[in-house]
């Protein structure tokens, strides 16, 4: 699985992972959220729903991955639901935010575990422009302070991650869409991180 912060570069690297090793792909679907738009223009007042709609969304997604797919075994997805739980607890109040923990708690158990999650950091700065480039327009409202928020929230999630392999990959100045030499590089060092905790790097 492949994860990070809004704008990092997610959806581009797992779309090329799949292709490239001939895996099944799984990607969020944020554009079938009918309050994401609401959310960034009223948060208070959309968080909430916001939320469930993306925790009942990506459980569906990844229960499939447990039954499994004899024509694709290995699959690559562009998120994980331990993500969600960050987001909420940016976005929720008090009272909300126990509500969505009580459905989280009861929904996580039919979730399986990623053999290797592939995390991906990269600066504030880069990941606005990054936002700007690909030109959603709701999302133009995202306040930075949101954003940087989000990038600490997911530092500290890594900090301590120990369920599956990681991978962490410092994308600020890579290009996983038209170069092929870095790309086969991240597929090496994936191969290896079978368990513990992996950087990469590169000098280019």
């Amino acid at each position: 699985m492949v994860e990070g912060p809004i704008g990092v570069g997610k959806t581009t690297l797992a779309r090329r992972i799949a292709a490239r090793i001939g895996a099944g792909l799984t990607l969020e679907q944020a554009a079938d959220n009918p309050f994401l738009e609401r959310f960034y223009k009223a948060p208070s007042q959309f968080a909430l729903q916001v939320q469930l709609f993306f925790l009942f969304q990506r459980v569906r997604q990844l229960k499939k991955l447990r039954q499994g797919d004899l024509f694709s075994p290995v699959r690559v997805a562009d998120f994980m639901l331990a993500k969600d739980p960050l987001f909420a607890r940016l976005t929720l109040d008090e009272d909300e935010l126990y509500l969505y923990e009580q459905v989280y708690r009861h929904l996580v158990t039919e979730v399986p575990v990623p053999d290797l999650v592939i995390y991906l950091q990269a600066p504030t700065d880069v990941l606005i422009g990054r936002i700007r480039k690909r030109g959603v327009l709701f999302e133009r409202s995202m306040e930075r302070g949101y954003l940087e928020d989000l990038v600490e929230a997911y530092a500290r999630y890594f900090l301590n991650y120990n369920e599956s392999a990681l991978l962490m990959i410092n994308a600020e100045n890579l290009n996983f869409v038209d170069n092929d030499e870095v790309l086969e590089m991240l597929l090496e060092q994936a191969a290896n991180a079978t368990s513990g905790r992996h950087y990469f790097n590169p000098v280019l």
